[in-house]
């Protein structure tokens, strides 16, 4: 009865519209009624525990990396090096927003920030090449939510806090998934794209190939010097949040240039108000895991799943919807917790482009001036592309777990 109770409150809220941070308070508040537990006092006192979290800092930080990086020129460049790399290939604007989405995800780790800053340089570019507005938007959308997998990922810090699982082997883990929903849609751009009738832009010399990658060199070590730190213990998850908003500011205002000091506190407010949003999430998540926890919902989860658990490829597909609070019925059906974390951040990833309340969508159609059902419509092949590969992963585990493995040692 206790899970009807917390499910039936946090889905009938989202059904009514409420969004979800308050819809996670309202079934905490029914959970708390129906075990008489009741006490807006308690209530406060986990809300607040649930944002004060030292590991949590990483949030603000990559978010403000990822304004930093648009604000300053530092996502300019990269989108430049790769359209002088493929930008000649017929279809070329689409591989370069692909590869650009990859190199993007490896510096914010935001999927809005990322979204928004291709869509801003290379909708307007794909539209005049010739290319389907509607089609050209949804890549766009579709390459945006490979921020989350590929690290440094906001999600993996919001997952790793949530579930008590290493947020650095979350982060290892996430490259090489994170490069095959890339290379998913680089296939489905090829098919859809070879048959357009237009004009292939001449290539860039090998002078200017250069010029590019060297005006993009200073943007493009910055994951090299996360991953790098992050292998080889330099520095913790919450540290390289600082190091690269700290290293965007530099790179922004003093090579570059572009980010004036009358613009900073532009930038802060801005990355402030999106923290503000995920932060009260957080909290509002945490409200939920705590109360599940003294309902002892997860002992009561893994009995309903045991017909599942001799199949660990049926329990990943039956509860791969679910919260991180259910990570007691991983660990039960064996099960480990870092792949999970990876299908977890993948599927709530690309939860961002599922229509109607998809917010990357939201973010590609008002930043590229264009109709939401347009940029549905456009996104769909790349977002069944992106599940076919997702529900590869969970065929072939190995697919995640072995490059895990080989990184993290």
């Amino acid at each position: 009865m206790t899970i009807a109770v917390f499910l039936g409150s946090l889905l009938g809220t989202m059904a009514l519209g409420v969004p979800i941070a308050y819809a996670l308070l309202v079934s905490g508040v029914a959970l708390m009624w129906y075990l008489n537990l009741f006490d807006a006092q308690i209530l406060a006192q986990n809300l607040i525990e649930g944002a004060n979290s030292f590991t949590l800092l990483a949030v603000p930080f990559f978010l403000l990396a990822g304004e930093i990086m648009n604000a300053g020129g530092l996502s300019k460049r990269i989108v430049n090096a790769a359209l002088a790399v493929v930008g000649h290939v017929r279809g070329g604007l689409g591989y370069v927003a692909i590869i650009a989405a990859c190199l993007l995800a490896s510096l914010s780790g935001s999927a809005v920030a990322d979204a928004a800053a291709l869509t801003a340089l290379l909708l307007p570019m794909m539209v005049k090449a010739g290319h389907d507005k509607a089609r050209s938007a949804g890549l766009l959308a579709a390459g945006g939510i490979i921020a989350p997998i590929i690290p440094p990922s906001i999600g993996f810090v919001i997952f790793g806090v949530a579930a008590n699982v290493s947020i650095t082997k979350l982060f290892l883990a996430g490259i090489v998934p994170g490069l095959l929903i890339g290379a998913s849609l680089w296939a489905t751009w090829w098919w859809l794209s070879r048959r357009e009738q237009i004009a292939v832009p001449g290539r860039k010399s090998l002078a200017q190939m250069l010029k590019a990658l060297r005006e993009s060199a200073w943007a493009m070590g910055l994951p090299v010097i996360i991953l790098v730190g992050l292998r080889f213990g330099v520095f913790t998850p919450t540290e390289a949040a600082v190091v690269a908003a700290v290293y965007a500011l530099f790179v922004a205002t003093v090579v570059y240039r572009e980010l004036k000091l009358s613009q900073i506190f532009g930038v802060l407010v801005s990355a402030a108000k999106i923290t503000s949003i995920i932060m009260f999430l957080v909290a509002a998540a945490l409200v939920s895991s705590w109360l599940i926890t003294v309902a002892q919902i997860p002992r009561q989860m893994i009995a309903l799943l045991q017909p599942f658990m001799g199949s660990q490829m049926l329990l990943m597909i039956a509860i791969m919807l679910l919260t991180p609070v259910l990570m007691p019925v991983v660990r039960a059906a064996g099960i480990d917790p870092v792949y999970f974390g990876v299908l977890f951040i993948i599927n709530n990833a690309i939860g961002l482009i599922t229509p109607p309340v998809g917010t990357v969508l939201n973010t590609v159609a008002g930043v590229g001036r264009i109709k939401m059902d347009d940029v549905t419509r456009g996104m769909l092949p790349f977002m069944w592309a992106e599940f076919a590969m997702m529900f590869l992963m969970v065929l072939f585990p190995q697919l995640v777990t072995v490059p895990a493995k080989w990184f993290s040692n």
